[in-house]
């Protein structure tokens, strides 16, 4: 079963959301954790195991291995989107990305959904393509209630608080959305360019939200 997710009103009276399940069927949720909720740089992250992994992975280290602005490269079948990443913000959610990357999580993964009205994302980085799978492991939000989702903004996807693990979305017009999905890096100019091109081909069947009409896979992540 899809996991409870953030309903956004749309122009058309519908209702979309974003989803980021943690683990095929239903994900679990993150238990409590000593990483704090408002971006501030932690000693220690929690990550809870549980649910099924759509690929398996090493859980990342509770000890953040990163800090600072992290360079991050998506390879896709449309082009290379570079992205910088904040770990003094978000160090765990930065961690467990560089932990996913360095074990060929992201590989050969399609971005499964993209949304061309209310919001404007492309959501990625579930290796089954159905916006159900995750790492087997689930984590706490690092917010400050600050967040905003202008373009070129990289964020977690989730199922609610404190539920977040492979999904992410790229931000490619301004986007208005509360404040509950962890922005933890930016796009450069010409990795927007490169999401803003897919978007203008609108999703399938012309839908306002659905698979991307021009397929975008993930081959590589590299981190550095």
């Amino acid at each position: 079963m899809r996991s409870r997710l953030l309903a956004v009103p749309l122009l058309a009276a519908s209702l979309l959301v974003l989803a980021g399940c943690t683990g095929a069927g239903d994900g679990p949720a993150a238990s409590g954790s000593t990483a704090p909720s408002n971006g501030a740089s932690a000693d220690t992250c929690a990550y809870a195991v549980g649910g099924s992994a759509a690929v398996d992975v090493d859980a990342p280290p509770a000890t953040p291995t990163v800090d600072g602005d992290v360079s991050a490269t998506l390879e896709t079948s449309v082009g290379t989107i570079a992205l910088t990443l904040d770990a003094e913000r978000t160090p765990c959610t930065v961690g467990s990305f560089v932990s996913l990357a360095d074990q060929g999580y992201y590989d050969d993964t399609i971005c499964h959904r993209l949304t061309t009205s209310g919001i404007f994302v492309l959501q990625c980085g579930d290796p089954t393509g159905t916006g159900r799978g995750g790492p087997g492991y689930s984590y706490p939000d690092e917010l400050d209630g600050t967040e905003t989702y202008p373009a070129g903004t990289v964020a977690m996807a989730n199922a609610g608080p404190d539920t977040n693990g492979s999904q992410f979305f790229l931000v490619y017009e301004d986007t208005q959305l509360p404040p509950s999905y962890t922005v933890f890096g930016q796009m450069d100019a010409a990795g927007l360019e490169v999401v803003r091109e897919v978007a203008a081909a609108g999703a399938e069947g012309g839908a306002p939200d659905g698979m991307p009409a021009t397929p975008v896979t993930i081959t590589d992540v590299v981190i550095g």
